[in-house]
């Protein structure tokens, strides 16, 4: 199975480098730096109000998992946003974060049913390419938001990826006097992985006082990022902190701190803005956050999709907004009403 399996990765990368002719005018997207790019909160003021959607128009969400809480807050903003318009969705997800096939079997059907549209968080930056492809060749709008980054997709709706891991290397630069450092990374490949590593590394190397000590994988797993972090802070005892790459794994990081008794001496900042991390934040453990809003993010991918579908030419990335939290300023992002979060991000 295992080869099996590797066997459709390989010709999903092939497709993606093949540059298909239906695709062969799009140049492989780098969605932080693509400049046809509009912010999220430009929309209105260009494009004017949504078009009315098309009586019965069904959209289709393709999520990486269910199990985290930034995959299921996207979605409910997904769904908030179509209930304005009378749009249903569907949103699915497969049985868990690596498994690949069946989050493009998913997207497949989809396609098959008939969606007008689909939102789709890639769990590789390859896996759901044969969906991009059926979908263009159907000519039907396929968005990826957020994560992983296909090459050929024609629309991008997310933060800039590469900003998680600068604003937390700031952080470290403007709040403390140096020292040794570690990186919890996710899954190996993915884009997002990529950007937020090296916005963090490489900003922190401009600073001598500081040094990377070990960059790891943990493949999005609480699990392997508390074995991973122990292994670390028994080889490195003094280490001043950790970058990880989402929050679920940075609660395992957390414990793995306690467990060595060095929280409050050793820093540990995560990337998403789950409920989870802020009530940690909040109570001291968590030192921060890097929040992308998810809730708000599934709003903007759903009004794009909309726009999309109504005729608007809208560019190829719609960027998002993020905000580092930390115990200074948790309580003041800490809202759950949508309208009030917009107001505070567009200050």
């Amino acid at each position: 199975m295992k080869s099996f399996k590797s066997s459709i990765l390989a010709l999903a990368l092939g497709t993606v480098f093949s540059m298909s002719a239906m695709a062969a005018d799009l140049a492989p997207l780098n969605s932080d730096t693509e400049p046809d790019r509009i912010d999220w909160t430009e929309l209105q003021a260009k494009f004017g109000d949504v078009p009315t959607p098309k009586e019965g128009t069904r959209i289709g969400g393709v999520s990486k998992t269910l199990t985290n809480e930034y995959w299921r807050t996207l979605g409910e903003g997904y769904q908030s946003e179509a209930s304005k318009y009378n749009v249903f969705v569907s949103y699915l997800a497969a049985a868990n974060e690596d498994d690949q096939l069946g989050q493009l079997s998913i997207a497949e059907t989809m396609l098959t049913e008939g969606y007008d549209a689909i939102l789709a968080s890639p769990q590789s930056d390859a896996n759901l390419q044969a969906a991009f492809d059926s979908a263009k060749s159907k000519n039907v709008p396929f968005i990826n938001v957020n994560d992983a980054v296909m090459p050929l997709t024609e629309y991008y709706v997310g933060c800039v990826q590469r900003d998680n891991g600068v604003r937390v290397a700031k952080w470290f630069m403007e709040n403390t006097q140096g020292g040794k450092l570690a990186v919890i990374e996710g899954q190996p490949g993915v884009y997002a992985v990529k950007q937020r590593t090296e916005g963090f590394t490489s900003t922190i190397a401009e600073d001598k006082r500081f040094e990377v000590v070990a960059s790891v994988p943990a493949n999005w797993s609480r699990e392997q990022a508390y074995n991973a972090a122990t292994n670390i802070l028994q080889r490195t005892p003094d280490l001043l902190g950790f970058y990880v790459n989402n929050d679920g794994m940075a609660l395992g990081v957390v414990e793995a701190v306690k467990a060595q008794g060095l929280l409050g001496k050793c820093f540990v900042f995560g990337t998403d803005g789950i409920s989870d991390a802020y009530k940690s934040i909040k109570a001291g453990e968590l030192s921060g956050t890097v929040d992308s809003f998810p809730l708000l993010t599934g709003e903007v991918a759903m009004e794009v999709a909309l726009r999309i579908l109504g005729g608007q030419d809208i560019p190829r990335v719609v960027s998002t907004p993020q905000a580092l939290i930390t115990k200074d300023n948790a309580e003041a992002y800490s809202v759950n009403d949508s309208a009030k979060l917009r107001e505070i991000l567009q200050k």
